[in-house]
């Protein structure tokens, strides 16, 4: 009894220690970053802090235009990294540029240097005492003459999975979870998560704009939501942390 409550005062110290809240760090592309509210484009990555606990912090450092070669470039990564605290996470999609093979600044091969700058990825963030996370690029929404969605990432998408299975990495499937989610809302249905701006309705977009890339907030919403359904399957030490 003596020893017990000697010890009271230091678990008092520790428990809220051991219980206290993870940061998730999020590196990737504009499908995934923060945007200007008052343009209406939004990045899934924006969304996410609503499926959390509010006691998450999400610190959003995807970045518009990046892939795995110019965010390790510029630097980015190495910021990330020394921000890190044990127990936090890192989740990781890229894709839709290290596919610019015009540019040589940004492009990587999905067989080698990709894979190369995630396994990097995975390794600075464990070193940390983090979790990494890998997440398959989310679809373009491009269909076909018959209505059918159609892939555009090659590669990329495979060679993430690869990495995940080889370093036993938990995984968002988020271009299957996507590419089923267009495919059932359809081709003209599915223009309502993107940016599909009609000429005239957005003072700061004048001659309007079809972009199949980019989401506006139902859309980010969407993806957000089916990244937090593969969090509960697939990152279950995350997963604790999303609201119930």
């Amino acid at each position: 009894m003596k020893n017990l409550t000697r010890l009271l005062p230091l678990l008092v110290l520790l428990v809220p220690a051991l219980l206290a809240a993870p940061k998730v760090f999020l590196a990737g592309d504009s499908t995934m970053s923060d945007k200007t509210l008052d343009l209406p484009e939004r990045g899934w990555g924006m969304a996410l802090g609503a499926l959390l606990d509010p006691a998450v912090k999400v610190d959003n450092r995807a970045m518009n235009g990046r892939s795995t070669k110019s965010f390790i470039d510029e630097g980015r990564w190495t910021k990330l990294t020394g921000d890190l605290s044990t127990g936090d996470f890192v989740i990781i999609q890229f894709a839709h540029n290290d596919e610019k093979k015009e540019d040589p600044r940004r492009y990587t091969d999905p067989a080698t240097s990709f894979r190369d700058n995630l396994r990097r990825f995975i390794a600075e963030t464990r070193a940390r005492g983090a979790t990494p996370i890998l997440a398959t690029p989310v679809c373009r929404r491009k269909f076909d003459r018959e209505g059918k969605l159609v892939p555009t990432h090659g590669a990329y998408p495979e060679a993430v999975r690869a990495v995940a299975r080889e370093e036993k990495t938990p995984l968002l499937e988020l271009e299957q979870a996507t590419a089923r989610w267009l495919q059932a809302e359809g081709d003209e249905p599915s223009r309502r998560f993107f940016m599909w701006i009609a000429p005239g309705t957005h003072p700061k977009i004048p001659d309007g704009r079809k972009d199949d890339t980019h989401f506006v907030a139902a859309g980010a919403e969407a993806v957000a939501a089916l990244a937090a359904a593969e969090i509960r399957s697939q990152a279950p030490a995350l997963a604790r942390w999303l609201r119930k």
